[in-house]
């Protein structure tokens, strides 16, 4: 529920034509007075990144999220599969409303286990409107032509039934809106919940501009907004850049690294943007033309606590000089640079407002192509050593950091400090809060004209320091609802060759997670996943499905989430090992073997039974998942109890018998120097080749021990003994995971993690640990380059229901 708050909040940095029609877009059934509207296409998805981004958590502590938190509470037990619309506005009492739209489903609200849950039905002049009540919280909701809509008014439900016309220009902009982002939002100006999203009070929201359309994308450290917006009503500001082009912005050029932030405004042709401008003063305030602004482009305000600079931007120095030549009194200088004093200090407020309101202007600079206006030498004097030091904000990592968020050239751009920024959200909550943005040293909005519309950018970044070479860095920790219910693994997206993450929770929810921290979607299942999750290509069409199975379920399931029919296969007896996938002749044909104690079955991607696979039953219950391996021109499939080893052909008879059984441990089988490789229960290693000879060596492992092996190199783990090719590194006393082993970039990782003391090592081919290790874990890792740059990461579980991801540097 809360991320309805979050998604409201997120957005702080950023006469309509009617024609009756009948509704067929859930945007045609927006209440009236709707303020801001709200459109997500995974709402589990937003959810996440909601919960997960740590801008957004900073504002959790204010008085309006927890009321709004309180509010939403009831429908945050919705389960939408479409498109969602979640409607915010105020009614007669100025209270705050909410509603949800979306396509009704059999599974959007199962009552079954919900707490103190009780519903009333009211019929009134052929309307149906249900009362739903859980914990005491109070929602109303209705069925309109397969729509179904909730609110938190009744009056709001009874309303949809009314004939009203469909809001033409709203569809406009809901057509602009995309559904790859996070979620998207419509803002209508005129009964705007938003105040203002400026340093200056005189530029708030209503007065600026109309109704805006955004996409947000929400990731765990910063929150990209790309949209437009329409000025539809004259008396909007964003008009004052009707018939210019913008220009590149250049105030980041002159803007000390240490100011609070600065206001660029652009156009071709001064005269055109005075002209624009002239329509939004009275008769009495309009000053005579001056030749001083007649070759600028850029007209800047540098913000530092209370102070202000005004800055001039020209394209031709030498005329604005001459047209300053009756303002060359010199006052002072500093580090050879003539500061001059300035006669007219109403003249920018009298001519930009309600854009500029500064009035104390006393004395002047000029700085290459820059002339600089202020009141307060101090601030002058910190603009002109940072200009000749070069350390301005465009020389900054932190501008740089969010600069590849925006264009180059924009009507207007607005860039802020943490301080600042901590300002502009206080101009939008009733109660001040103390906010700490620190993390996030610089933060933008800009606005570009075009013809009669407007494109606008927005990036809030958490700022990140570059990484050093060894380093170990944590890029992620995603945060789930509920408890995890078994370790992160890694799968490989088809689209983009970039891994992302599958994890499943103690409500047998299964996610699948981008590598930047986004959830892709959720899926329930029946059970909880044995062993680890494969991939396989059943349409041989390069898309890759999931594949693993539950102990009571095959399942198989899309990019999307959507199971591939004709799966889930479904048993009646349990499933005791995890899925084997087999490909024998790497030619994308299939076979998934099924273990049930015992017993073993072998089904093709149809879900049939494979006709000539003979091998029915072992002597004992099967202790570890059947592999299959292939050396020279001929297959083994490899099965043991805790007394047998069975090495078989492709149709189940057997293949090589070992001349000598063991008493076996749970370990796994592997292919180790050309031989079929496993531990007895009392640690002994067990080789055997493709004759049947069977070989032993005394490992002195204890009876819980864990091993992992490539083709040359074999890795041990016994109580707090780790061995790498024979050499052997004594850990601290704990309680271990198993120990794997990657080949990654031609080099061999061992990982293990210490439970107790939650510490993920990470060791190379000779036993050394790598530099930075241990680093935080409760989990083993899997390890694997997840994006296309040459750097490795792994992931691992966090807390009980987290997730961190890791990058080694």
């Amino acid at each position: 529920m809360r991320f309805f708050y979050l998604a409201l909040i997120s957005i702080l940095f950023f006469n309509c034509n009617t024609s009756e029609t009948s509704r067929t877009q859930l945007i045609n059934y927006v209440p009236k007075n709707t303020s801001i509207i709200i459109k997500s296409s995974n709402i589990e998805g937003l959810k996440s990144s909601l919960h997960n981004n740590n801008f957004l958590q900073e504002l959790s502590g204010t008085n309006s999220y927890k009321d709004l938190e309180n509010k939403l509470e009831s429908i945050s037990y919705l389960n939408p599969l479409n498109d969602v619309l979640i409607c915010f506005s105020k009614d007669q009492n100025d209270s705050l409303q909410y509603s949800i739209i979306t396509k009704y489903g059999k599974t959007l609200f199962v009552t079954d286990s919900l707490p103190n849950y009780s519903k009333e039905t009211v019929e009134n002049k052929n309307i149906t409107v249900t009362k739903s009540t859980i914990n005491s919280n109070v929602f109303y909701s209705t069925l309109v032509d397969s729509i179904f809509i909730a609110s938190s008014s009744k009056d709001i439900i009874e309303t949809i039934y009314e004939k009203s016309d469909i809001d033409k220009e709203l569809e406009k902009m809901y057509r602009t809106i995309n559904g790859d982002k996070t979620c998207s939002m419509i803002l209508k100006s005129d009964k705007s919940l938003i105040q203002s999203f400026f340093i200056e009070d005189s530029l708030f929201f209503k007065r600026f501009t109309n109704d805006i359309a955004l996409d947000i994308d929400i990731k765990q450290n910063s929150i990209t907004i790309n949209g437009v917006t329409k000025a539809k009503d004259s008396s909007s500001l964003l008009n004052i850049f009707k018939n210019t082009i913008p220009q590149v912005n250049q105030i980041q050029e002159i803007a000390p690294s240490n100011c609070d932030g600065f206001l660029s405004l652009t156009f071709d042709d001064f005269k055109t943007f005075k002209s624009n401008l002239s329509k939004f003063k009275t008769t009495d305030s309009i000053i005579n033309p001056t030749a001083l602004f007649d070759d600028v482009r850029e007209l800047g305000v540098i913000y530092e606590d209370e102070k202000r600079a005004i800055i001039l931007n020209s394209i031709d120095i030498i005329a604005t000089k001459d047209a300053l030549l009756g303002e060359q009194t010199l006052e002072n200088s500093f580090r050879e640079v003539d500061i001059n004093s300035f006669s007219n200090p109403n003249l920018f407020a009298n001519m930009f407002s309600p854009l500029i309101t500064y009035k104390n202007v006393n004395m002047y600079c000029n700085l290459d192509n820059f002339f600089v206006f202020t009141d307060d030498l101090e601030i002058l004097q910190n603009i002109i050593a940072n200009y000749q030091n070069k350390t301005t904000l465009n020389n900054s990592f932190n501008f740089k950091n969010i600069y590849e968020n925006l264009s180059g050239a924009s009507s207007l751009l607005q860039v802020t400090n943490p301080k600042t920024l901590k300002t502009i959200f206080n101009k939008n909550f009733e109660d001040q809060y103390n906010f700490n943005f620190d993390n996030y040293m610089l933060s933008a909005i800009q606005f570009i004209f075009d013809t009669n519309f407007a494109h606008i950018n927005a990036i809030i970044k958490k700022n990140t320091s570059k990484t050093s070479t060894n380093s170990v860095s944590e890029i992620l920790n995603i945060k789930l609802d509920k408890d995890l219910l078994n370790n992160p693994q890694l799968v490989t997206n088809h689209i983009t060759k970039e891994k992302e993450i599958v994890v499943q929770d103690v409500n047998n929810n299964l996610y699948l997670i981008s590598n930047k921290g986004e959830i892709l979607w959720k899926k329930t299942l029946q059970g909880p996943i044995l062993g680890s999750i494969e991939q396989i290509d059943i349409y041989k069409n390069g898309r890759l499905q999931l594949v693993f199975a539950t102990p009571k379920r095959i399942y198989v399931i899309d990019r999307n989430g959507n199971d591939v029919a004709p799966f889930p296969g479904k048993f009646n007896d349990e499933i005791t090992q995890p899925l084997s996938v087999f490909d024998y002749d790497k030619n994308k044909n299939y076979r998934l073997l099924v273990t049930q104690g015992k017993n073993i079955l072998m089904y093709n991607v149809n879900a049939k039974p494979v006709n000539g696979f003979t091998f029915k039953t072992a002597n004992a219950n099967i202790i570890s998942q059947p592999k299959h391996f292939r050396m020279g021109n001929k297959d083994y499939i490899c099965l043991k109890t805790e007394n047998k080893l069975y090495i078989l052909d492709r149709t189940g008879r057997n293949r090589i018998t070992p001349k000598t059984q063991y008493s076996y441990s749970n370990q796994p089988i592997f292919l180790f120097e050309n031989t079929f490789t496993t531990t007895s229960l009392n640690g002994e290693l067990v080789m055997v080749d493709t004759k049947g000879n069977v070989s032993t060596k005394t490992l002195n492992l204890s009876e819980k021990h864990y091993i992992d092996t490539s083709s040359k190199t074999l890795v041990t783990l016994s109580e707090n003994k780790l061995s790498i090719k024979n050499k052997t590194t004594d850990l601290d006393y704990g309680e271990y995971s198993n120990c794997k082993l990657f080949y990654k970039n031609d080099k061999i990782y061992v990982s293990i993690t210490d439970l107790q003391s939650h510490k993920i090592y990470l060791f190379d081919s000779q036993s050394k640990l790598l530099d930075n290790f241990p680093v935080y874990g409760n989990s083993s890792i899997e390890l694997d380059n997840m994006d296309k740059d040459r750097n490795l990461e792994f992931v691992t579980k966090g807390e009980s229901n987290s997730i961190i991801l890791y990058q080694i540097n």
